[in-house]
């Protein structure tokens, strides 16, 4: 199972001439050097031998290696040592090839410090396979000693044989120094044991530290019992929903918009300025993760019986959304550890003390609104506007745009999108139609409205043309082509295809061209079936339900991926355009200068900003380097919010961090909370919050 480097036979791509060298583990004759150094041979204080290479600056020094057929067997992994020399972290980039052209690829992170052994599982994998979004930070100590192992591998399912193995650094700035030692083969292990036992009994990484982590029952109830009492109220200069006392608007007895002082703001029900600071999922139920067929990642789960039995559950997500594509354990026996860590501080009244608390610190830390997928019961003690999402499901069509990350695009032109509507309006508005302390709805979340890539503006309206001939919508999109063409012929022209009968757009299957300069009619058709169907979804949508609560705001549908013709329709027919975004900046996030000239109130509806040294693997979508910075980069983004005349608000995503092992929805693990898996505030982000949020709030 096992054949040492000394095996291996010389690639002749180097730039630099090879000469003899003593017989070591890292064998001279064996590797081709492209931008890197060879050294000597250095013997470590416990007697092992590794060979020093310096990687010069270029765009890709590399190093690398071609054994004899049947030299490493590849039905498992590739272990080799490997010290990095320098005083910071080090990328180092895999890349295997096969005897029959089947390929691998894989980037690590190589830590400073001792020698350990970087592990390359011989198949494509990911953290989707133990069902996870981020794996758990290397290294880790196996039994076997230190280890790097490289979660993330693409390429192939499987390799016959290796017959290369290269070795680079992308593009470093200075010279870069790894000490290498033994290359060996050995059976698929390692990767295991690198997501073995990685869960405690609280929910919380196993294997690292951080000042909020707690290691008994009695430690968590002290630290809940520590967590500072609210802060003075500011609520002599508030009205009673929050709203500045120094910034009058009219007093409609509802929240409402209204542009004052050259600005767009909310507007309280008694007539104050009012920035939302809002916080979305602020539910007890976010703590569930997947159990069943991976029981071996978790340490001390508690049984399903007794007590505990309230926590756990069966689900069946069946990943058939886009999110969820790849991911294994994604259905069965799950465990919520969150609410079971409430259980354990307040007993069998659980969830009325975690909504009490919850209420008493985001009034504290300066939020005034709950935001989407959170409990309104954490509202009713009022003090806290809140928001409710219109929730649009049935058997109407639906268009693919490739994207497709939570589901297809519905579409609007079905008349049973209509009918759908008008319930989940009805189930909306039910019970809080008459209620001033609501703020709006929002319409769905994040829907395919584009794609990525510099085509992606056109999916909506290539997957329109590609779709059955019974679509709804496509049977819309060919009588505005009709209309304006008459014949198919001159529509073939302008677009520059060999159409000349509209039977062939009406196929199920027909490939729509991509825009060019040569013809620019295709993208003058395109941004104009976007607009009609961005009309036709949020005029729908409107108009429902206008009908069943005329009072509170419509908020918009939660863009993510948008096109300029989505976002004009949502101005035109919603109160308030409401953005996730996902940057350093509202401004880099989306287009200030667009949305300025709409002249519409925009609503951040989701940001957030997380780190890995807290427990869970991922930093989410915009990483700041340790915890301390997302404090920093929250009151930055706020910050720039506030100032914006067009923002009304914004919404942190979300209050409480995510499974170590993977929400069930799509696997996110990611440290994005105020407070842990635990209900423990990070004590330092929140401080950093709330001033934020006190600056903000005076803008």
């Amino acid at each position: 199972m096992k054949a040492p480097l000394s095996a291996l036979v010389p690639l002749l791509i180097a730039c630099r001439a090879a000469t003899a060298m003593p017989a070591v583990d890292l064998a001279a004759e064996g590797v081709a050097l492209a931008h890197v150094q060879r050294g000597p041979v250095q013997r470590l204080p416990d007697g092992e031998t590794l060979r020093r290479y310096t990687f010069e600056p270029a765009a890709q020094p590399q190093l690398t290696l071609m054994p004899p057929t049947g030299a490493l067997d590849a039905a498992g992994e590739l272990r080799l040592r490997v010290q990095n020399a320098m005083p910071w972290a080090v990328t180092l980039v895999v890349d295997v090839e096969g005897g029959r052209g089947e390929r691998l690829h894989a980037a690590v992170g190589l830590p400073a410090g001792p020698a350990q052994t970087l592990v390359l599982p011989l198949h494509a994998t990911s953290p989707r396979v133990f069902g996870m979004q981020a794996g758990p930070p290397m290294p880790f100590d196996a039994p076997d000693g230190r280890v790097v192992v490289a979660t993330a591998v693409d390429g192939a399912p499987a390799l016959r044989d290796i017959r290369a193995l290269r070795l680079s650094i992308p593009a470093p700035q200075a010279p870069q120094t790894l000490l290498l030692g033994a290359l060996e083969a050995h059976a698929d292990a390692t990767l295991r044991q690198a997501y073995t036992g990685i869960v405690d009994r609280y929910g919380q990484y196993a294997r690292g530290t951080w000042p909020e982590k707690i290691a008994s029952d009695a430690a968590l109830r002290a630290a809940q019992a520590q967590v500072p009492a609210a802060r003075a109220s500011t609520r002599q200069r508030l009205d009673g929903y929050g709203g500045r006392l120094d910034v009058q608007g009219r007093a409609t007895g509802w929240f409402h918009t209204q542009k004052l002082d050259g600005r767009w703001r909310l507007v309280t029900p008694d007539g104050h300025a009012f920035f939302s600071l809002g916080v979305n999922a602020v539910a007890a139920d976010g703590g569930r993760s997947y159990v069943e067929g991976r029981a071996w990642m978790f340490d001390g789960l508690p049984p399903a019986q007794g007590p505990w039995a309230a926590f756990h559950g069966h689900g069946e997500d069946g990943g058939q959304i886009g999110a969820a594509s790849g991911l294994a354990f994604h259905r069965g026996r799950w465990f919520d550890f969150y609410a079971a860590n409430l259980y354990r501080v307040d007993g069998a009244k659980w969830r009325d003390a975690w909504r009490t608390r919850t209420r008493e610190r985001l009034g504290s830390w300066g939020f005034n609104t709950l935001g989407d997928w959170s409990d309104e019961a954490v509202a009713r003690g009022r003090g806290l506007a809140y928001t409710r999402a219109i929730n649009i499901a049935g058997d109407y069509g639906n268009v693919a745009t490739g994207y497709d990350y939570w589901g297809r695009m519905p579409d609007p032109f079905d008349p049973r999108f209509a009918q759908a509507a008008e319930r989940a309006a009805v189930q909306a508005s039910a019970g809080v139609r008459d209620d001033p302390w609501l703020l709006g709805y929002f319409a769905d979340n994040e829907l395919a409205w584009a794609a990525p890539g510099p085509q992606g503006r056109w999916a909506l309206a290539q997957g329109t043309l590609r779709g059955e001939p019974q679509s709804a919508a496509k049977q819309a999109f060919l009588a505005m082509l009709r209309r304006k063409y008459g014949d198919a012929l001159k529509l073939g022209v302008a677009w520059g295809i060999g159409v000349t009968r509209w039977e062939a757009l009406a196929a199920a299957g027909f490939q729509p061209p991509s825009p060019d300069e040569a013809h620019p009619a295709i993208a003058e058709d395109y941004s104009a079936w976007l607009r009609i169907y961005a009309e036709q979804y949020f005029r729908v949508v409107a108009q429902a339900l206008r009908r069943h609560d005329p009072h509170h705001l419509f908020l918009g549908g939660r863009f993510a991926v948008r096109t300029p013709e989505a976002v004009s329709a949502c101005a035109r027919w919603c109160d308030v355009v409401s953005i996730n975004v996902y940057a350093d900046l509202p401004g880099h996030g989306m287009d200030l200068g667009r949305l300025h000239k709409l002249d519409k109130p925009v609503l951040v509806s989701e940001f957030s900003f997380g780190s890995t040294d807290r427990g869970p693997f991922d930093a989410g979508p915009v990483a700041a380097w340790n915890e301390a910075q997302r404090g920093e980069a929250y009151a930055r983004f706020l910050a720039a919010a506030a100032a914006d005349p067009s923002i009304v608000g914004a919404h942190w995503f979300e209050y409480a961090d995510q499974p170590v092992t993977g929400r069930l929805l799509d696997g996110e693990n990611a440290h994005i909370g105020l407070v842990g898996i635990t209900d423990i505030p990070f004590r330092g982000f929140v401080d950093a919050a709330a001033a934020a949020n006190a600056a903000a709030a005076r803008r």
